[in-house]
């Protein structure tokens, strides 16, 4: 199928994972990604481990962000290196940078630099915690992005310590603004054919993921209010939580407290009949049905709660999910091919495009892998050089 950003060329000049993220959803998307990094070592994600796992060289996190795109090895510091990235700058739709607020700048493409080289392209920027302020300088990662925001809080019980998201939302969720921003300043240069830069922080874009709450504080809510046990959410009432089987976990998620109560032999539960009464009394609530639901088998409860609509579900481990018929179904999975010959399975775009899902073989590229193919084909060459040839 043809893509929709098919013929869009975008410069990535991010590392890690929140700028190579959004620059991976724009090539799920269609469009054409260079990835711009050092020669040789590459950027420092390819080394930058989840576990011990290296597939031909690189970090599993690499191959898992950095599929489907190109690499094109350049060392910014070098004049006539930078010059070509220049060359395709004036070429290029989109450029994605997540340097240290200031770097980028002293590196000569800064947004103004950009946009004097080409007045149209979106410029997407990534940083920390903003380019005002103290916190400008420090190291823009996320678990740090996670503990100053609060996040951590709104995890576990009410006895155990903050406990962080165990992924890294803040990168994620700072990676799909940037691509919701870019693909709006598109749009608009689709209309008055104007540039623009789009800028996000990771701190911002945890904050943003927690409006619910922050509202419900700023309004009177109080701060978080974490549960004695089977704890799912700071702020929301009873029963919503995860409670232990006799052989696993179930999620009891917006239910009727006195339904519950007639479904599993719990009478004492029709004391509780609206959602008032089952924030004020919710730990002794999750304390009753903990109880009973610690008594048989997950499926015995499921076999009784959702036949009559209570939403609930199995809290499955990645094996048993992978085995699931419903996870078959939605067919997530695909496998690309790494330049060394290495194969490897991993997730595909979960967006659809008219009703086709979007996958692609290509995984990871090599270090440079592509440098002089993208050099002949866009006619690149050092700024002496080219100096030479205008004077000619």
């Amino acid at each position: 199928m043809k893509c929709p950003l098919e013929g869009l060329l975008v410069l990535d000049l991010s590392q890690f994972l929140a700028g190579p993220v959004a620059a991976l959803r724009l090539a799920d998307l269609g469009a054409r990604v260079i990835k711009i990094e050092r020669p040789e070592v590459g950027e420092l994600g390819r080394k930058l481990y989840l576990s011990d796992v290296v597939s031909g060289g690189d970090s599993t996190l690499f191959h898992s962000i950095n599929r489907n795109k190109e690499s094109f090895a350049a060392d910014l510091k070098q004049r006539s290196d930078l010059e070509k990235v220049r060359q395709l700058i004036r070429r290029a739709d989109v450029m994605i940078q997540n340097f240290r607020p200031g770097v980028i700048d002293r590196i000569g493409l800064g947004y103004e630099s950009v946009r004097e080289i080409n007045p149209r392209i979106i410029y997407g920027s990534i940083s920390g915690y903003g380019t005002e302020g103290p916190w400008r300088e420090r190291p823009g990662q996320d678990l740090l992005a996670q503990a100053i925001s609060g996040l951590p809080w709104l995890n576990g019980n009410f006895d155990d310590p903050p406990i962080p998201v165990g992924l890294a939302v803040a990168d994620l969720l700072a990676g799909f603004h940037l691509v919701q921003g870019i693909l709006a300043c598109l749009v608009r240069r689709g209309v008055t054919g104007e540039g623009g830069i789009v800028e996000i922080s990771l701190l911002e874009a945890i904050l943003d993921a927690q409006f619910e709450v922050l509202t419900t504080y700023l309004n009177g809510g109080g701060l978080p209010q974490r549960g004695v046990a089977c704890s799912a959410h700071a702020y929301l009432a009873a029963p919503y939580g995860l409670y232990p089987t006799a052989d696993g976990h179930l999620a009891l998620s917006m239910t009727s407290v006195p339904r519950l109560g007639e479904l599993m032999g719990l009478p004492e539960l029709a004391a509780y009949p609206d959602s008032r009464s089952c924030f004020e009394h919710r730990n002794k609530i999750r304390a009753t049905l903990a109880g009973r639901l610690r008594a048989s088998p997950t499926q015995h409860w499921l076999d009784i709660l959702e036949p009559a609509g209570v939403w609930c579900a199995e809290v499955l481990t990645w094996d048993r999910l992978m085995q699931h018929e419903g996870f078959t179904a939605i067919n997530m999975l695909q496998e690309v091919s790494h330049p060394s010959g290495v194969r490897l399975r991993t997730t595909r775009c979960p967006i659809r495009i008219d009703g086709q899902v979007l996958t692609s073989a290509k995984g990871a590229p090599r270090v440079g892998q592509d440098t002089e193919r993208i050099s002949q084909e866009f006619g690149l060459v050092p700024g002496e050089e080219k100096a030479s040839k205008s004077s000619g």
